[in-house]
């Protein structure tokens, strides 16, 4: 086993191409900085390499779920031109959501995932998690939906995907009953690389959120990805993320004066500048996912039937990304403290949202999430460890008994 090192072993670490700084330097010598070419590039690459198209780049993942649940909000009759074929929107009698509707919610998650929530004038309810997953409890979902719920935002925890299949079901039953269904928004913040059933996440008809911030996979310095469901959506998203400013009018007579708007926006837009930094890191997605895969996999070999550590439950389709490897630890700060001695950063990662103070107004009974959140520890995973310090790692948490 190798000695103990120098300096920790972190837990994130950003990875930047070697190239990056060269092809930014294009971008500033060029005079075009702002939302243009790259970001019209990065969109067309995401797009092909993940199988859906309708790809819409912004500022940063919080971004894209504000963008998602401001879309919902269209008046029910622009819903009914059409048939969309999507789970959200196949049904005219979508009501559209409304500000007091409430959305369904982890509280295991960043809090940019729940303050669009709030954001858009909805009320959140939480709802608990599968404590042999950390994703939400399906059956709880399916409990706590009711006529005022418009929307699920359902987090793939650490990059393990939900089981889409199954909440389409309870989608299904709940529009049997109502003639419409609420709309998952999959936040996929954890989850660039992952797969559900053998295909990436973003095609399975629900809007899909990605994250691009620093110590993701990859970065676009900060930015977000957001995949729709169908064209309609798309369109109005690529309108609204820029205050609503079409940038290709018809008839425009003056370069500088926008047309008129007929939806008001926001400047949630990606800059080039962002856009050429992600495609360079891009080109590395699958050998930082590859590796990043690997150590999981070692950990899940080397880490079974150690006593005080129970590892979390995959199932076979279900393709994690493992953006953190997450185990659950009896007596943590006592797990805590060794590791800070074997010089092993380790973390919960995310506060539990639904503790916040400016949560107050939103109480929900979580009894799994009590149970579980102070066992929660994730451990260095990532493309920066290598084989000798993974395996310092392993034979570290089997000493710590």
């Amino acid at each position: 086993m190798m000695n103990r090192p120098e300096q920790s072993i972190p837990l994130f670490k950003v990875f930047m191409a070697r190239t990056a700084k060269e092809k930014v330097g294009e971008v500033l010598d060029s005079g075009y900085i702002g939302q243009g070419p790259k970001v019209e590039e990065f969109e067309k690459q995401l797009g092909e390499y993940f199988g859906n198209k309708k790809v819409v780049t912004v500022n940063a993942g919080t971004s894209a779920l504000h963008l998602a649940l401001h879309l919902l909000k269209k008046p029910k009759e622009d819903w009914v031109k059409n048939e969309y074929g999507s789970v959200a929107f196949s049904n005219q009698n979508w009501p559209g959501i409304q500000e007091g509707d409430e959305v369904l919610a982890t509280a295991l998650t960043c809090t940019a995932s729940n303050w669009p929530i709030v954001a858009n004038g909805l009320k959140i309810k939480w709802v608990d998690i599968d404590p042999t997953t950390l994703n939400m409890d399906l059956d709880d979902l399916k409990r706590k939906m009711s006529p005022k719920t418009k929307a699920i935002i359902g987090v793939h925890w650490g990059g393990y995907p939900l089981d889409l299949d199954k909440i389409k079901d309870i989608q299904n039953i709940f529009r049997n009953k109502h003639n419409w269904a609420p709309v998952l928004i999959e936040d996929g913040a954890h989850s660039i690389g992952t797969k559900y059933k053998s295909k990436y996440l973003g095609n399975h008809g629900n809007f899909v959120m990605n994250s691009l911030q620093a110590i993701k996979h990859i970065t676009s310095i900060d930015g977000g990805i957001l995949y729709c469901p169908h064209d309609e959506l798309y369109e109005r998203a690529k309108l609204v993320r820029w205050y609503g400013i079409d940038r290709n009018p018809k008839g425009r007579t003056d370069f500088r004066c926008e047309a008129d708007i007929e939806e008001w926006g926001f400047k949630f837009h990606m800059n080039d500048v962002c856009a050429t930094v992600g495609m360079e890191n891009f080109k590395h997605l699958d050998n930082l996912v590859s590796k990043h895969k690997e150590n999981a996999a070692y950990y899940d070999e080397n880490l079974k039937d150690i006593n005080g550590v129970t590892l979390l439950e995959r199932e076979d389709g279900f393709e994690s990304a493992f953006w953190i490897y997450t185990i659950l630890v009896d007596n943590r700060n006592s797990f805590y403290k060794y590791m800070e001695e074997c010089k092993i950063t380790v973390s919960q990662v995310h506060a539990r949202n639904d503790k916040h103070s400016c949560m107050a107004d939103f109480k929900s009974e979580l009894p799994n999430l009590d149970k579980t959140i102070g066992n929660i520890v994730s451990i260095p995973v990532g493309w920066w460890i290598s084989n000798e310090e993974r395996e310092y790692i392993v034979e570290c948490i089997k000493k710590w008994k």
